[in-house]
């Protein structure tokens, strides 16, 4: 099936056109090392160049697991696979979002220097008309992901060679001082299988945006 491409600035263009009409939420998703987080900052960022206030960002990292539950549960060294999240969490959130009948909605967000999601640390106003939610498996077409899919308007899947995603984890795990040895554990056994799995099991994209 032939892809639907788009870029950065068309994806802002065509964002901003929908957010005229009401509010938007748009899903960022792909592979861990993709670049979700950058490509929705930077998407943001290019909307409120436009227009102060016009684009808030929604990460799904905030929705991890606490170790608390993982390591008791056995699903610390997968922390960052797709049970390693609490989707129901997000879901009701999205809808909060959607429904744009509270002042401000607060979200937690991933410090992962200390691994740990903190509790309401980003506010998400009314006012705002693009959210831009990101994370590795918005798109996924298996439950209880697939309930996500109906509460996004726009929906992006970053397409990156597998190659350049190993270097960018590599330099990712190097920047907060694993071992050569725990660097390599990490992708192997958690980020470029889960990796595979986003991009074989993602559904119902409407665009791909090459981003590596």
């Amino acid at each position: 099936m032939a892809q639907n491409w788009i870029d950065l600035p068309g994806l802002a263009d065509s964002l901003a056109a929908r957010a005229k009409t009401g509010r938007v939420i748009a899903a960022i998703a792909g592979a861990p090392g993709s670049g979700k987080s950058t490509v929705a900052d930077q998407l943001a960022d290019l909307l409120n160049a436009r227009q102060p206030g016009l684009a808030a960002v929604l990460p799904m990292d905030g929705y991890h697991y606490d170790d608390l539950y993982l390591a008791p549960a056995g699903l610390r060294p997968r922390k960052g696979a797709a049970d390693t999240f609490d989707v129901g969490g997000f879901r009701h959130t999205l809808n909060r979002l959607r429904a744009r009948d509270e002042a401000f909605v607060a979200v937690p967000v991933f410090d992962r220097a200390i691994e740990i999601a903190r509790a309401g640390a980003r506010m998400i106003s009314a006012d705002v008309p693009v959210i831009i939610a990101e994370g590795n498996y918005l798109l996924l077409g298996q439950e209880p992901w697939a309930q996500l899919r109906p509460l996004f308007d726009v929906a992006v899947l970053l397409d990156v060679p597998e190659a350049v995603l190993n270097d960018r984890l590599i330099a990712r795990w190097k920047h907060y001082n694993l071992t050569p040895e725990e660097t390599q554990q990490r992708l192997e056994l958690n980020d470029l299988p889960n990796g595979r799995f986003v991009m074989a099991e993602s559904r119902d994209e409407d665009f791909r945006l090459k981003n590596g």
